[in-house]
C-alpha cells in the first residue's frame, strides 16, 4: 500500500484486496484498540455529552440566556412558552438588527421548517427575506416541540408582534396546510404563495412518465412576465398531459405564477432563502437548545459584519445582484432600435418584435420592467435615447443606501456566561425538558431519505434566488 511517497510493506501484496475499513480496524487492533464503528460513535457521543453537559441542563439555562439576550439587544423580541408543569414548549427570537433592517427590504417573508437532531426532538422554524444585495437576511427563528396549527399560530403571533404588518406584505413557503391556515388567521387578507420548486416535485411524483418534457415548460410558465406567454406555455403543457393543467388550476395560478400574483414578489419564486439557511445550520441543529440559539445569534453577528463591510465597499448605485442584472440588461439594450412616440412613450424594435415602453408609468409591454422593478433592456434603450440616467426607475429596495441602513445596527457579542448579571426572579425560573420528545438511541439520521425516482431521474438545474 502507498501512503504519500511511503510504501507500507504489510499491505503491498497485490494478490490481497485491502479495504480502507479493514486496514483501519487492523491498525487499531495493533495498538490494543478493537472498537466497532458504533462503539466508536457512542464513545464520541459520550465525550461530547461530558463537555456540553446533560441535555436537560440546557433547558434550565434557557431563561438566563434569553434574559441576557434581551438586555444586550434592546428592541429584540424574545419569547418563551412552557406547559403548566414547566416543560419546554416554544421559544422565539427576533434580534433588533433584523427588526430594524426589515424596514429597508421588500416585505416578502420566506418561511421553512426543519427537524432538530439533538437529544430531544423538536422543530426549528425560520423566516428570512432578501436584502438589497440579493442575499439572505434572517428575520426570526424559533424552536417548537411539534409542527402543528397551535405552534405555527403562536409563531406567527410573535412574528407579528416583532415585525407588524406592512403594505404589499406576502408569505412564500411550501404547501404546508398549517401555514396556509394560520397566516389567514393572524394576517387576514395577506396573500400566501407557494414555492414553485415544491410544486414541481409534486408534479414529478404524480406524472412520472411526462416529467422530462414538462420541466422546462413548467419553470418558464411560472416565470412568465405576460399572460400571452403564460397561456402559450400552458397550452403546450396541456398537449403533453391535460391532467397537469387541472392540477395547477386546483392549486391556484396566483400561488406559483409570477404574472397572476396579486402582490409583486419580484425574484422570490421559491423558498430558497429559508432552505439555504437550513443548509448553513445543518450541524447546529445537532446542538442543545441554548447552544443552537447561540449558534443562530453568532451567525447573524458574522453575517451583519460581513455584509456591512461589503456594502461600504460597494460603489455602485445598486446592490451586487441587481447591479449585475442591470449590466446584463444594458448589454442586451445596445442591439435595439428606438423610436420616440411622445416624451415618455417609446417603440423599441428587437429584431422582428416590437415593444412599447412608458417611462412615466415604469412599464414595458414585455412585462419585465414592472415586475422586476428594474429597467429592462427595452427601457434602458429608451433611456439612452433620452440621455437619462436609470436611478429613478429602480426600486429603492435594491439600492446601496438601503443596504447600509439594513445592517447599520451591529450584533454585538454576548458577555461570557460567568459575567452574566441575571435577576434572581429569572434564575429561579424552571424549564424542564419537553414531554415525550426524547430521541431514540442510536446514530441520528443526517440526510433525508430520497425516493427512487428522485435519485435516478434527470438532475434539474434551478437558479437559486439568493446566495449566503
Amino acid at each position: 500500500m502507498v501512503v504519500g511517497s511511503m510504501i507500507i510493506p504489510k499491505y503491498s501484496d497485490p494478490k490481497t484486496i485491502y479495504t480502507p475499513k479493514g486496514i483501519q480496524f487492523d491498525m487499531l487492533s495493533e495498538h490494543g484498540v478493537n472498537l466497532t464503528y458504533m462503539q466508536a460513535w457512542r464513545a464520541k457521543e459520550k465525550a461530547l455529552q461530558f463537555l456540553r453537559g446533560h441535555p436537560a441542563d440546557s433547558y434550565n439555562k434557557l431563561p438566563n440566556y434569553l434574559y441576557i439576550l434581551e438586555k444586550t439587544y434592546p428592541g429584540s423580541v424574545v419569547k418563551l412558552k412552557k406547559t403548566d408543569d414547566d416543560c419546554f414548549l416554544y421559544v422565539f427570537v427576533a434580534i433588533c438588527t433584523s427588526i430594524s433592517g426589515w424596514e429597508y427590504c421588500r416585505p416578502v417573508v420566506v418561511i421553512d421548517e426543519t427537524f432538530l437532531k439533538s437529544a430531544y426532538k423538536g422543530i426549528m422554524l425560520t423566516t428570512s427575506t432578501m436584502d438589497a444585495a440579493g442575499t439572505i437576511l434572517p428575520l426570526a427563528y424559533a424552536v417548537v416541540d411539534l409542527e402543528n396549527d397551535t405552534s405555527w399560530k403562536w409563531f406567527f403571533e410573535q412574528f407579528k408582534l416583532a415585525y407588524g404588518e406592512r403594505p404589499n406584505m406576502c408569505v412564500v413557503s411550501d404547501r404546508n396546510e398549517s401555514i396556509l391556515k394560520v397566516t389567514s388567521i393572524v394576517y387576514p387578507g395577506m396573500p400566501h404563495y407557494s414555492c414553485m420548486w415544491h410544486i414541481w416535485t409534486n408534479i414529478r411524483a404524480k406524472f412520472k412518465k411526462r416529467h422530462l418534457k414538462l420541466s422546462e415548460l413548467y419553470f418558464a410558465m411560472a416565470r412568465s412576465y405576460t399572460l400571452d406567454e403564460f397561456n402559450e406555455r400552458m397550452s403546450k403543457t396541456d398537449e403533453i398531459d391535460p391532467r397537469v393543467k387541472v392540477y395547477l388550476y386546483d392549486i391556484g395560478y396566483y400561488r406559483w405564477s409570477r404574472v397572476h400574483a396579486t402582490v409583486n414578489k419580484t425574484w422570490t419564486m421559491t423558498s430558497n432563502t429559508a432552505e439555504l439557511l437550513n443548509v448553513v445550520t445543518k450541524y447546529a441543529r445537532e446542538l442543545l437548545i441554548v447552544e443552537l440559539l447561540e449558534c443562530m445569534r453568532t451567525l447573524l453577528e458574522r453575517w451583519t459584519k460581513e455584509k456591512l463591510l461589503k456594502a461600504k465597499g460597494t460603489f455602485t448605485y445598486l446592490g451586487y445582484k441587481f447591479n449585475k442584472e442591470l449590466d446584463d440588461n444594458r448589454t442586451l439594450s445596445h442591439k435595439l432600435r428606438v423610436r420616440a412616440s411622445t416624451d415618455y412613450i417609446y417603440t423599441v424594435i428587437d429584431g422582428v418584435r416590437r415593444y412599447i415602453v412608458c417611462l412615466e408609468n415604469k412599464k414595458c409591454s414585455c412585462g419585465q420592467f414592472q415586475f422586476d422593478e428594474l429597467p429592462c433592456p427595452h427601457a434602458l434603450a429608451a433611456l439612452r435615447q433620452r440621455d437619462e440616467s436609470f436611478e429613478e426607475y429602480c426600486s429603492s429596495y435594491y439600492t446601496r443606501a438601503n443596504l447600509l441602513h439594513t445592517y447599520e445596527i451591529p450584533v454585538n457579542p454576548l458577555p461570557d456566561e460567568s459575567k452574566w448579571n441575571v435577576s434572581q426572579h429569572i434564575t429561579e425560573k424552571v424549564v424542564n425538558s419537553p414531554k415525550g420528545g426524547k430521541r431514540q438511541p442510536g446514530r441520528p439520521q443526517k440526510e433525508r431519505y430520497k425516493i427512487y425516482d428522485e435519485i435516478n431521474s434527470k438532475k434539474y438545474k434551478l437558479v437559486l434566488d439568493n446566495k449566503f
